[in-house]
């Protein structure tokens, strides 16, 4: 089981909530959830509005467990995934396709909005203790609600996308530019 690609669901669904004002909403419609996880097989199948439904709390839940982990309240996003836990009960099983060994996989039983959360808390929550709860961050854009899980080597990650990376770098060169006109108006004034 590969658990940074169960937990990256979680940020993934966190992170529909930050779309651009022209993208449509990944949980507005069947369809568009579909494409969504479209790179996921066992996300396969009927999509009803019940399931939008669940998956949009489970967003808020997963929003409010990376900001207790951003905050330093470690127990309060324990606390959070245990509950998801109890919720979303993961139903284990062990499978062999192609020529790998055997291993283990999440059952495709269920609804699709249990199937997904079922993934995405299993692997958050077997992955956050192991590498540190303090790894759940949230984009240091005050503006922006994305999420993402610091697997840098030495904890720098900031930000939740290359996107808001570049965003801050221009923001800080306008600004330098600014500065530095004020400087030289200001002297030339003198």
């Amino acid at each position: 089981m590969d658990l940074t690609s169960y937990a990256e669901l979680a940020v993934r669904l966190v992170n529909t909530a930050t779309r651009a004002d022209d993208e449509p909403d990944s949980l507005g419609t069947p369809e568009a959830f579909r494409l969504f996880v479209a790179d996921r097989p066992f996300l396969a199948g009927p999509v009803t509005r019940h399931d939008l439904d669940v998956l949009r709390l489970l967003r808020a839940e997963f929003g409010r467990i990376f900001s207790a982990a951003a905050r330093g309240a470690d127990a309060a996003a324990i606390e959070g995934l245990n509950a998801l836990l109890i919720q979303f009960p993961v139903h284990p099983v062990i499978v062999r396709h192609d020529t790998t060994c055997w291993h283990v996989h999440l059952s495709e039983t269920g609804s699709i909005a249990d199937r997904y959360a079922a993934g995405a808390v299993t692997g958050l929550a077997i992955l956050a203790p192991q590498i540190g709860v303090s790894r759940l961050g949230v984009c240091a854009i005050a503006s922006c609600p994305g999420v993402f899980i610091d697997a840098s080597p030495n904890r720098s990650r900031r930000y939740c996308s290359e996107r808001c990376a570049a965003r801050t770098n221009v923001t800080a060169i306008r600004a330098k530019e600014r500065t530095g006109k004020a400087s030289r108006a200001a002297t030339a004034a003198s």
